[in-house]
């Protein structure tokens, strides 16, 4: 089938569009190469799917209406996979416009469009941030989550109730998917793991918030890939049994669900850091710091729901996930590479 797949450039994107390239289908990837962070890492990304020839980029920002309008009605793909997304808890604080502008406005531009030329299956990203101040754990899907600490989480939250609101009035089918702090090769040099590696790897202090007390719901990016191919495979149907009196949150008489998709498995983080180390063959200084402003203490992801609706949950331990970033970071960026081969770097990213 011809699947959409936005965000194409990006972490996640550039694996679900390799994944599906792979299997047959064609796939028409959609980024704007946003410089959020560095713009040839994106590249290095799209050069690995450009090598397919199912494979077609459009350079379009979601955030332009007649572009994301005009692209849906020429392409018509069957079933549209969203990742693209302003991303960062942190970064929201200090340019909460582009939030607005391209979480929200960017995403009713392509719902608008879908609802024109009409889709089988709409999945979108959203994120573990979703469930705020939420101290009740593991995190479920119909637990409340009225309560972001950020605003990049009230923004991923408004995406879940834009989506039902599609589904509801126009029989949309989408499926919403709440990611938990997701890492591997190729990943976003914003993220915790991208940092800690270099600065270990020059000799400099790493950073440590909450003084080291985060758990985290770390997810590698080849079980994320898994779980949303398996849910774009099979869109929703109205749930029979939902009931106005007594709403589940993560369901309804639309077709429309939510699952989160997360290892089930928290880690502290300063154990983490020390899968790092034995992985790079080298520690660091560990600074210590109060929690910052948006974040969360702990992750802890309930799949109880993709376990009994798709048969999986995702087992990639946190030693062979990091082991498998650091060989793609020092092969990348040509380091002289400290801990020996085992075994593949990746199953389903870009190779």
């Amino acid at each position: 089938m011809t699947v959409l797949v936005t965000g194409s450039a990006g972490f996640i994107g550039s694996y679900v569009a390799q994944k599906l390239l792979e299997r047959g289908d064609e796939v028409v990837g959609v980024d704007n190469l946003t410089p959020y962070y560095d713009v040839t890492l994106k590249r290095a990304r799209l050069a690995h799917l450009e090598r397919h020839q199912n494979y077609t980029h459009h350079t379009v920002d979601i955030v332009d209406t007649e572009r994301v309008s005009g692209l849906l009605r020429t392409t018509r793909p069957e079933r549209v996979v969203h990742l693209a997304a302003q991303a960062g808890v942190r970064h929201s604080l200090k340019d909460p416009h582009t939030y607005v502008q391209t979480n929200v406005a960017g995403f009713l531009n392509v719902l608008e469009a879908l609802r024109a030329v009409g889709t089988e299956h709409l999945v979108y990203a959203s994120t573990s941030s979703v469930y705020g101040a939420n101290t009740k754990v593991p995190f479920s899907v119909e637990d409340s989550v009225g309560h972001p600490v950020s605003l990049y989480a009230a923004s991923k939250r408004s995406n879940e109730l834009m989506a039902h609101a599609y589904s509801h009035l126009f029989g949309m089918p989408t499926t919403g998917l709440r990611f938990f702090t997701v890492y591997g090769p190729w990943g976003r040099p914003d993220m915790a793991l991208f940092t800690f590696t270099k600065r270990l790897l020059a000799n400099k202090p790493i950073d440590i918030y909450n003084f080291g007390h985060h758990k985290r719901d770390f997810t590698y990016i080849d079980d994320i890939v898994e779980g949303v191919v398996r849910v774009l495979d099979r869109a929703p149907g109205p749930n029979t049994t939902w009931s106005p009196a007594v709403p589940r949150a993560d369901a309804s008489s639309a077709p429309f669900r939510l699952y989160n998709i997360g290892s089930n498995n928290p880690i502290d983080l300063l154990r983490y850091v020390e899968v790092l180390e034995e992985a790079l063959g080298c520690s660091g200084e560990r600074r210590m710091l109060p929690m910052q402003p948006g974040d969360v203490a702990d992750t802890f992801a309930d799949v109880d729901s993709l376990v009994e609706d798709f048969g999986y949950r995702p087992a990639t331990s946190i030693e062979v996930g990091v082991d498998r970033f650091v060989r793609w970071y020092v092969d990348y960026y040509g380091i002289k590479p400290r801990a020996p081969e085992r075994g593949p770097i990746s199953s389903a990213g870009p190779k």
